[in-house]
This record gives structure tokens, C-alpha cells and sequence, in this order.
């Protein structure tokens, strides 16, 4: 049989970007250009995977918006990106992925998120762990990365989803009658706090947990040409 695998690459936007909000007039400016160059990144980390050149037009979307290669429907994929870090998780054995990644060093009204956005089993848990904020970014990157999995995203409510995570395994399932089985493995990078999730399978033996694979390689996104229309990656 198989093995079931799933790749994640780990970057700091600074190895994406190589330019800053101080050099475009207004945000908007700088968000859109931030956009187009995690697409690229995307797009080269997809084609390296590939052997075959991958472009921003290949990528086709599902009737909620999750993005899917319309050419090569066997590599699964989906990415996210917070302030400071990129990541991307491909398989050609797992489906439905889902990913979310955190910093740690975020700075958010905490308590007020997880009063709307918990579901009751884990804000009790959360609380008697004396408002661990490793647990938080744990449950929350862990709903992301699941509806982001399900493809359906935000259209359920977060508070409705119970992540069933555990203070201290990294790992789980969770079920809701929406979107039906789905297994995450939680990553503390001590930066950053990086859920993966998938669409679980029932082997002979009960969930089979795939094997996972972080890389936190040193990639820099560099133009070979002046109107950023050509990229390569290099170490």
C-alpha cells in the first residue's frame, strides 16, 4: 500500500517580499503586490512538485472559492499566510487539505475572539488551563485550517465547529454533520503556531494518520525580470 504523505513548505514573507509597505505610495498598492508574489511563490513550490510550469490561470475554484490545479486534480493543495510566515501543503495521496498558520507573537483581544468564535467544550478547556495561549492558537488555527479543508470556510459558523483539540496531544478528529470526518495535526514552530487538516479515511485499524513533512527551507522568490513576470526560486 501507499504511503500517505503531505508536504508543507514553511517561509517567512520576508522571503517572499523584497519590498516593504514604505516603498508603494498607499496599502493597497502594497497588499496587491503582496498578493501577486505569495501567488508566484505558490505557483513555483506547485510547478517544483509538477515538472511542469504551473501559472496563476491553472488554478480553478471551487463553488465556495477553494483553489484547485483544473489540470492536475491529483495534487491537492492549500495555503495560508498570517503577517510574518507562508506556508503550503500538498499531497498526492491525501484530498480535501486544509492550513492555517499563526504567529505566536500576535497581538488580539484573545478573549473576546474565543467567546465568539469557541465552542463552549473548548472555551471550558481553554479556561481551565488557565488561558493558555499555545491552546488558543492550537483551536484556532486548527478551525481555520479544518473549514478551509472542508471548503466551505467561513459559510459555518466557528463557534458551531467543536475542534475537540487537546491540551496536550497535537493532534485529532473532529466531526460535524456539515462537513462530516476530518483529522488535523497541530505544529508549535515557536514562532508560529501551523495546523494542517484533511478529509480522515477509516483504514482496517481505525483513522490513519498520514505522514506529515514540514520544511523550513531558506527559498528567496527572485524576479529574473524588471516587470516581475518571471520568477525562480533559489536558497
Amino acid at each position: 500500500m501507499t504511503q500517505r504523505s503531505i508536504q508543507i513548505h514553511v517561509q517567512t514573507l520576508a522571503q517572499i517580499l523584497d519590498k516593504g509597505k514604505e516603498d508603494f505610495s498607499n496599502l493597497k498598492l502594497f497588499n496587491q503586490y503582496k498578493k501577486n508574489r505569495i501567488y508566484q511563490h505558490r505557483n513555483l513550490l506547485l510547478a517544483d512538485v509538477l515538472a511542469h510550469p504551473v501559472d496563476s490561470k491553472d488554478i480553478a475554484r471551487s463553488e465556495f472559492g477553494k483553489p484547485y490545479l483544473q489540470d492536475y486534480p491529483q495534487l491537492n493543495f492549500n495555503h495560508t499566510h498570517s503577517q510574518k510566515n507562508y506556508a503550503l501543503a500538498m499531497s498526492l495521496q491525501v484530498r480535501d487539505l486544509g492550513i492555517d498558520i499563526e504567529d505566536m507573537d500576535r497581538s488580539v483581544r484573545f478573549d473576546a475572539l474565543a467567546k465568539h468564535a469557541f465552542h463552549m467544550d473548548e472555551y471550558e478547556t481553554w479556561e481551565s488551563l488557565g488561558f493558555d495561549l499555545a491552546y488558543w492558537f492550537k483551536v484556532w488555527t486548527t478551525k481555520e485550517a479544518v473549514l478551509k479543508a472542508s471548503g466551505l470556510g467561513i459559510r459555518l459558523s466557528l463557534n458551531e465547529l467543536n475542534t475537540q483539540v487537546h491540551a496536550l496531544n497535537d493532534g485529532g478528529i473532529c466531526i460535524h454533520p456539515d462537513i462530516g470526518h476530518y483529522a488535523y495535526h497541530n505544529f508549535n514552530l515557536g514562532h508560529a503556531m501551523l495546523t494542517v487538516a484533511w478529509r480522515s479515511e477509516l483504514s482496517c485499524k481505525g483513522f490513519a494518520f498520514p505522514q506529515i513533512q514540514i520544511i523550513q527551507d531558506e527559498l528567496k522568490l527572485i524576479s529574473l525580470t524588471e516587470d516581475n513576470t518571471n520568477f525562480y526560486l533559489t536558497r
